[in-house]
């Protein structure tokens, strides 16, 4: 009988990683940061040789196994307090040199931090799981590293580095097992599959996205339609006409910005648009009202559809810290009342939420109102609050975002290069943002 092999090209890939997971965990390497990078961007789990007493190549493999099933960026290293792992630098050498957007989780000697980017994890939310789990397991390197990683996997965006494999190092299989799997195709397979991974994630979040934007157009188109103003009348004046073509023109503009998007990052001229056209409506009515012009402020931070804010208030979301947000005159009476604000929620996999606390997707729509410097303070202590940098590096001068923020740039997973915000990778004695040894301050303090 005949028997026919069927999509060889698509069982080389799990043909590496397999050889990889049992070959890997029995080589050996000299060590240092170079070693470590080199074993990481295959394997996501480093030991270096002198630790193996402390933790063995099978916890290692055991750990990038449970790692590689949840496929996120997240990368282990265990190394000795050594001048081959400078301690106010590896972190940052280990981001170098291997790359990829991730959550770096580095046992060093007898003491134990975490490090990520932004776009992963948040580097505060790193360091918080790093330190309680180490507190929960003093000097246990095996039962912190399952502990931290338990809590930073769900936690974690992105994807995993595609044929991971466990224990100390894989440099004496990875050359000629790549060279097969370039043969038969394995490594482009798995590199569209990760891009085809990535646009669908993309397209998910516009179309997140543009289910709200498209309630934001029609509310605005509402307004438009129930607005008593007719450019033609005989008391309508020049400026009130400019005021009611520009809001049209707002208008027509959101809306083929919108049609034309691709990105999440694209969401942000739309609400850019809307907020310029509400703006144009409130100076119209001034106008026909005969009362001051208003001055340009941002909108109603419960609701953009609210329209410009009046004056700023105090209030805390629940649980959250009492901070100074803009609102409109309805909410500003409500609160004077003791009443909950009219606050705007969107769908989420747990019901309807605010806004604010229904994830980074929403971020672009977000900064397209309340722009680069007053956004992170608005909603810091939120779900989005806790995905943006500070005030002065959350969004790029371009509108887009800067180092470290959740708009453009790679993605958790994706190759950056040496691309990355360094102060999220601080040291361990550097007695401030990175210390373990009671520096306060920062993203990594001591714990």
């Amino acid at each position: 009988m005949r028997t026919v092999l069927r999509r060889p090209a698509a069982v080389l890939p799990a043909l590496l990683i397999g050889l990889l997971l049992l070959l890997a965990p029995a080589a050996s390497a000299a060590g240092g940061v170079d070693d470590a990078a080199n074993a990481l961007k295959k394997g996501q789990v480093y030991v270096d040789p002198s630790m193996t007493g402390r933790f063995s190549t099978a916890q290692a493999a055991d750990l990038s196994r449970r790692i590689a099933d949840a496929d996120k960026p997240v990368f282990v290293a265990v190394v000795p307090a050594s001048d081959a792992y400078p301690a106010r630098t590896v972190a940052q050498d280990l981001r170098t040199k291997v790359g990829i957007v991730g959550v770096y989780a580095i046992w060093r000697g007898d003491q134990f931090k975490a490090f990520s980017d932004r776009k992963a994890l948040p580097p505060a939310s790193a360091d918080r799981i790093a330190g309680a789990a180490f507190r929960a397991h003093p000097g246990d390197i095996g039962a912190t590293l399952d502990d931290f990683v338990g809590q930073a996997l769900p936690q974690t965006r992105g994807h995993g580095v595609a044929g991971g494999s466990g224990g100390v190092s894989a440099a004496a299989v990875i050359v000629p097992v790549a060279l097969l799997a370039l043969a038969g195709g394995g490594v482009f397979l798995l590199f569209r599959r990760a891009r085809k991974r990535k646009e669908a994630q993309v397209a998910a979040q516009l179309a997140q996205l543009r289910t709200v934007v498209d309630e934001d157009i029609t509310a605005f188109g509402e307004e438009l339609d129930r607005l008593d103003f007719s450019p033609g009348a005989a008391d309508a004046d020049d400026a009130q006409r400019a005021d009611y073509t520009h809001a049209l023109d707002a208008y027509e503009r959101a809306k083929a910005t919108m049609d034309a998007a691709r990105t999440p990052e694209d969401v942000r001229p739309v609400s850019e648009a809307l907020a310029d056209g509400r703006f144009a409506l409130a100076v119209l009515a001034a106008r026909r009202e005969k009362r001051p012009l208003p001055e340009r402020r941002p909108p109603c931070f419960f609701d953009p559809r609210h329209g410009p804010s009046v004056r700023d208030e105090e209030w805390a979301p629940i649980g959250g810290a009492v901070r100074t947000v803009p609102v409109c005159a309805a909410d500003a009476a409500r609160l004077a009342d003791g009443a909950e604000p009219d606050i705007r929620t969107v769908e989420t996999g747990y019901g309807r939420q605010p806004y604010w606390d229904a994830g980074p997707a929403y971020s672009p729509w977000a900064g397209g109102y309340y722009g680069s410097g007053l956004l992170p303070g608005l909603v810091a202590g939120t779900v989005l609050g806790s995905v943006l940098a500070s005030p002065g590096e959350a969004w790029a001068g371009d509108g887009g975002w800067g180092h470290g923020g959740d708009g453009g740039g790679p993605d958790g997973g994706d190759y950056s290069g040496a691309d990355f915000n360094q102060s999220d990778f601080g040291g361990f004695d550097d007695g401030g943002g990175g210390g373990f040894d009671g520096g306060g301050g920062g993203d990594f303090g001591g714990f």
